[in-house]
């Protein structure tokens, strides 16, 4: 039976606390963002909360109301949203093994497993510390998207026409917004360009929303690429087989 992590001291536990505050205060304000862009692509208020309370997944969330604002379809924006939110589900092998949730608590902590909280939580060095970062950030986040989501969808609202303030265009800059900060690797950014490549080459000839998919390809082109290449060594730096000790 394993042992209970030792408490955290109080030093420390503000120290966690601030930081997973201040993490979700400033990530929930983008949520307004996302209300008003939301009710400009034809989305009704309640219809918005709903996907900030039950998708709760910022870059799938935009993807959405950028499909459904440009002519798409229903099963292309969800198809969308679904290959974008894969990501989530990584994030979740590795969270589950600091967390050692079950029944309820995994569910809830399945519906917070999010950037910021996965982020939060292995930065960690502490058990008790990455258990708590984890929750207290994804619950705070959670918390102020949906109130700013809320916010920005009255918001919206009464702005009435979107062309008028240029609002049509803005879901695609705010999903480019939250990608950009990504793309540092040399994989990411190759991934990016064959995407952008992919998009414009399909979009004159395919239905909105279809050429997004399309351009999700570009991540398995480039993840094939990089495991077709990936060779692991026969022997060690000095002769050995991997896993046998060098030592004489």
């Amino acid at each position: 039976m394993t042992e209970p992590a030792p408490a955290l001291p109080a030093n420390r536990r503000r120290e966690v606390l601030r930081q997973s505050l201040s993490i979700g205060a400033a990530t929930g304000a983008y949520g307004i963002s996302f209300g008003a862009l939301s009710v400009a692509a034809g989305l009704s208020i309640l219809q918005t909360q709903a996907l900030s309370a039950l998708l709760f997944s910022g870059g799938s969330q935009f993807a959405v109301v950028s499909i459904l604002g440009a002519g798409g379809s229903g099963a292309a924006a969800v198809a969308t949203s679904s290959l974008l939110g894969i990501r989530n589900g990584l994030y979740g092998l590795r969270t589950s093994r600091l967390l050692g949730a079950f029944g309820l608590r995994r569910l809830v902590a399945a519906q917070v497993t999010i950037d910021e909280s996965t982020a939060m939580a292995i930065t960690q060095p502490e058990p008790a510390a990455q258990r708590l970062g984890f929750w207290v950030t994804g619950g705070a986040v959670y918390v102020f998207w949906n109130l700013m989501t809320l916010v920005g969808a009255f918001v919206g609202d009464a702005l009435g026409d979107p062309r008028r303030y240029g609002l049509d265009a803005a879901a695609s800059a705010a999903f480019l917004a939250l990608l950009w900060p990504r793309l540092r690797s040399g994989d990411a950014r190759a991934t990016a360009v064959l995407a952008a490549f992919l998009a414009l080459v399909t979009s004159p000839v395919l239905p909105a929303g279809v050429p997004v998919i399309v351009a999700a390809l570009a991540a398995v082109a480039v993840g094939l690429r990089r495991s077709g290449h990936h060779v692991p060594p026969l022997e060690g730096v000095d002769g050995s087989l991997p896993g046998s000790d060098p030592t004489p």
